[in-house]
């Protein structure tokens, strides 16, 4: 189906309503549900056809529009003749006036440029065609002075239409916004009517409905939108349409300021903890480095931390000139940061807190307990764990921090000092099961700390590398991070432990990496991908973004991985490891709370809109029906 901007505009309006509404549900089970859905659609609602396409789709519903004008006022076949000449006319004066709003009137609007005003002509055409059709049945029993009134009766409708979409949509101050609305409107209203007088009709009626149609349209409009914002500003304190906007800008312009502003007004603050794991030599620099921040990696493109992983990764490596990489914690979208100013508070302080010693020479194998539900892998490097959790080739979502709880408890039991726990994030097929998983998730976490906890320890040795495969791109689901390989020696176990910046795998695909790299030589390992946001809501499809392996080759991914293993197992060099927890006080986040309100304020502004919506328009319906009867 051809999608217009406008078309595009409203459909993302619907969406973001939709999708907040599910948080009705969301906020009693799983925050991250939400934004998991609310993200996979929005690549596709401002998908414009190529301007050409536009024009001649405008063509067909001017021409349609005039020669059915024409077949009230004109006999045949005189009105096919006039009602190609009356749809030319009303192309060009809806193009003229296109370009009049969307490169004069709107130029310094971001989000209205003239392929987007040719949009909002294309429904608002398509709206009139509605009215000026029934105008031709009515004119059958009723005479055509009534089936003109009728098309000029679609008049008001397309100019309650074109207003609240503006007023909804455009930043442009309310001048600007009025006469973008009407201009169109108004020069087709007079083409219309001089068409009445050209048939050899005349009537007052012409003249006299025009001021008070555009006095009913724009009260009822302005009152509509009114409504439909003060809900926000009785919740939050914030115009619900802002917000909206506000969304708007960043989707279709990349503007991240105008939605993190909201966000940091109204987001928590939480002293928020890292898990840091240091590997490292005589050099006076760190061999690798392992973050794993107690923050989301959301919600969604350039707002908040969708881009963290990658900028906590390269903020290392050029501090210290060392691999570093960033896994998935266990917690979910309640923990998005709201804005790149505390994208940077996280990572000044990680960068800060980084410059402890090494002093942990002993490590115990990798081991690895499944259940045929959920695996976890651990190491343990002095008294640290590094522990991970996946349930492929089920799908392995955001896991429940209270699992993470649990683990920590039973690694206390076992007189371990610190445990940093990992969400694999390694397989995507179909439905979530992890409140069923749960159990699984537990039992495995304690069997594996047990069994590495029992193991010998011994002197170990470490290679870190990273790849970065130009041929893939955030729209093929890579994030900027890349592939990272972090190769682990204990005895004469090898163990790589693969981190790839993008938002999970499909199904599958960890056991063929598995494989590739075993057969160089590899014993074990787990593949991780850090959950990035960045790649989200920039293609079509049913996610709104490429888990890993999606579009991207198999065999080309793993050449990669394989690369990036082979060069870390080639500067690999013995070393001592140690851990920090550190905590940044204060991290603006998104919250539940406010994810909270955000549900129960769209539900409101669906009910208000539902109970405004038929008075206002039912009245001015009626009003100006009144004011045809007795013109």
């Amino acid at each position: 189906m051809l999608l217009t901007g406008t078309r595009d505009i409203l459909i993302c309006k619907r969406v973001f309503i939709e999708h907040l509404l599910e948080m009705v549900h969301v906020a009693s089970n799983s925050l991250n549900d939400f934004m998991e859905s609310a993200v996979k659609h929005y690549s596709s609602l401002f998908r414009l056809p190529s301007y050409s396409k536009m024009v001649l789709m405008l063509t067909l519903l001017c021409i349609v529009g005039g020669t059915l004008f024409t077949l009230i006022v004109f006999p045949f076949p005189e009105n096919l003749t006039f009602g190609l000449l009356l749809g030319s006319v009303l192309l060009f004066v809806t193009l003229f006036s296109d370009y009049a709003t969307g490169g004069l009137i709107l130029k310094h609007d971001i989000i209205y440029d003239i392929r987007r005003t040719t949009g909002l002509s294309i429904f608002s055409w398509t709206i009139w065609i509605c009215f000026i059709f029934f105008g031709i049945a009515t004119s059958l029993f009723f005479g055509s002075s009534w089936g003109v009134k009728l098309c000029f009766l679609g008049f008001s409708a397309v100019m309650i239409f074109r207003l609240i979409v503006l007023l909804s949509t455009s930043t442009a101050n309310s001048r600007k916004l009025f006469i973008a609305a009407v201009i169109s409107p108004v020069l087709c209203y007079f083409i219309f009517m001089a068409t009445w007088i050209l048939a050899g009709f005349y009537s007052l009626f012409l003249f006299a409905f025009l001021v008070p149609a555009m006095v009913i349209s724009v009260v009822s409009s302005a009152l509509f939108t009114y409504i439909i914002s003060q809900v926000g500003v009785d919740m939050l304190g914030v115009s619900g349409l802002a917000i909206f906007k506000a969304f708007l800008l960043n989707w279709i312009a990349n503007l991240n300021e105008p939605f993190e502003e909201i966000l940091e007004e109204l987001g928590e603050s939480h002293d928020v903890e890292v898990d840091l794991i240091k590997f490292g030599s005589e050099k006076p620099k760190p061999k690798a480095i392992i973050v794993v921040p107690s923050v989301h990696p959301g919600p969604f493109k350039n707002v908040g931390s969708s881009l963290l992983p990658f900028m906590i990764k390269k903020s290392l490596e050029d501090e210290f000139q060392c691999t570093a990489c960033v896994p998935h914690g266990l917690l979910g979208h309640e923990f998005d940061l709201a804005s790149q100013l505390q994208n940077e508070k996280m990572i000044r302080s990680i960068t800060e807190n980084i410059h402890f010693e090494v002093s942990e020479d002993k490590a115990s194998p990798f081991v690895t307990v499944s259940d045929g539900k959920a695996t976890a892998c651990c190491q343990i490097f002095g008294k640290n764990a590094f522990i991970s959790f996946t349930l492929a080739p089920k799908t392995t979502e955001d896991l429940p921090q209270e699992l993470g709880l649990f683990v920590r408890q039973e690694a206390e039991k076992l007189g371990l000092e610190r445990c940093i726990i990992v969400n694999a994030h390694n397989s995507i097929n179909g439905a979530i099961i992890t409140d069923k998983a749960l159990t699984s998730l537990r039992s495995v976490a304690v069997s594996c700390l047990e069994k590495a906890v029992s193991s010998k320890r011994l002197p170990f040795e470490v290679g870190a590398a990273t790849v970065f495969p130009r041929e893939f791109s955030l729209r093929d689901g890579m994030g900027q991070g890349g592939i990272t390989a972090i190769v682990v020696k204990v005895g004469d176990q090898k163990t790589a432990y693969v981190i790839i910046d993008g938002n999970n795998m499909v199904s599958g695909l960890r056991k063929k990496i598995l494989s590739a790299l075993d057969s160089i030589g590899v014993d074990g390992g787990e593949v991780f991908t850090t959950d990035t946001h960045s790649v989200n809501a920039l293609v079509l499809g049913e996610r709104g973004y490429h888990p890993i392996g999606e579009v991207i080759d198999h065999e080309k991914l793993i050449t990669y991985v394989k690369e990036a293993a082979i060069s870390a197992l080639g500067n690999i060099e013995r070393v001592a490891a140690a851990s920090r927890t550190i905590t940044v006080p204060n991290v603006k986040v998104i919250g539940e709370s406010l994810l909270g309100k955000l549900c129960l304020l769209i539900d409101k502004t669906l009910k208000k809109a539902k109970v405004a919506a038929v008075p206002i328009f039912t009245v001015s319906g009626l009003l100006l029906m009144l004011i045809l009867a007795l013109t």
